[in-house]
């Protein structure tokens, strides 16, 4: 049985407040400073948010849009990737809740979001 509700991964360029605002609201955000992953790089990022079957949260949209296409082209699976146009945080929380609210994590599997 799948969960219900996305689980998330920021990316190290998203501001913790995002994750706080987010874990106030009662959902599942883990920092990438929480899961010790500073200075990670990218292709280790998204392997860690498999790993953590996390949906991956990012302002990296050149470098993660390659990576993506690369899991399609392989066959791999992910939890999906949103990625964020660079906002002030609260605007960033306010637009995941919409997701978070409206799409399952089944539903997020192997799905790329803009927001």
């Amino acid at each position: 049985m799948s969960s219900l509700f996305i689980r998330l991964y920021l990316d190290e360029d998203v501001n913790v407040l995002v994750a706080d605002l987010l874990k106030a609201r009662g959902f599942d955000a883990l920092t990438v400073r929480d899961a010790g992953q500073l200075q990670a790089s990218d292709e280790e990022q998204l392997a860690y948010a498999v790993s953590q079957k996390r949906a991956l949260v990012t302002h990296n949209r050149a470098d993660f849009e390659k990576l993506i296409q690369t899991y399609f082209d392989t066959e791999q699976k992910h939890y999906g990737v949103i990625l964020a146009v660079r906002r002030p945080p609260q605007e960033i929380a306010k637009r995941l809740l919409a997701i978070l609210n409206q799409v399952t994590a089944e539903e997020m599997e192997n799905q790329v979001r803009y927001i």
